[in-house]
């Protein structure tokens, strides 16, 4: 995009959501996360391995009640991955995904990370694709996934 005059802002416009709140949970606290990932994707697997260098794990709540969340961790000494992020079907289009996606954003970017990734399987969640292109990230691949049997773009947003 820089190529048309165009740099995207490297914080996302969020939303004003009163009684929002994005916080980090503990491995040991991720009963809600598992709940909505079941709701969400129907599956029980949220991510492969816990076992991830600058693992980070996020929650939103809103008035109290859980409504999102987002994982993500290390891919390599530049790169942050967001492996797995959702938004109860109840509570979608109100920008709680734009919310979380920001906030590891920016604790990634103070982490030192000069890149965020993410893929995302376009004909199961169009949505994904229309933050990250209305949102300044860069389609970097693009490819078949067989385990999912469905085609996977890769995206990521220099920090």
């Amino acid at each position: 995009m820089e190529r048309f005059g165009y740099n995207p802002p490297p914080i996302l416009n969020t939303p004003d959501l009163p009684g929002l709140v994005v916080h980090d949970v503990a491995f040991e606290h991720m009963k809600a996360i598992r709940e909505m990932n079941e709701i969400i994707f129907k599956e029980q697997r949220i991510i492969n391995s816990f076992e991830k260098e600058d693992l980070m794990v996020l929650e939103a709540r809103l008035d109290g009640e859980p409504v999102g969340f987002k994982v993500g961790y290390r891919e390599n000494s530049k790169i942050f991955y967001s492996a797995k992020g959702g938004v109860l079907p109840s509570f979608r289009r109100k920008g709680i995904a734009i919310v979380l996606l920001n906030d590891m954003i920016k604790r990634v970017a103070e982490m030192g990370y000069q890149y965020f990734a993410f893929d995302t399987f376009p004909n199961l969640h169009p949505g994904m694709t229309i933050l990250a292109m209305e949102n300044g990230f860069t389609l970097k691949k693009a490819d078949y996934n067989a385990v999912y049997k469905e085609y996977r773009l890769r995206f990521e947003k220099k920090l």
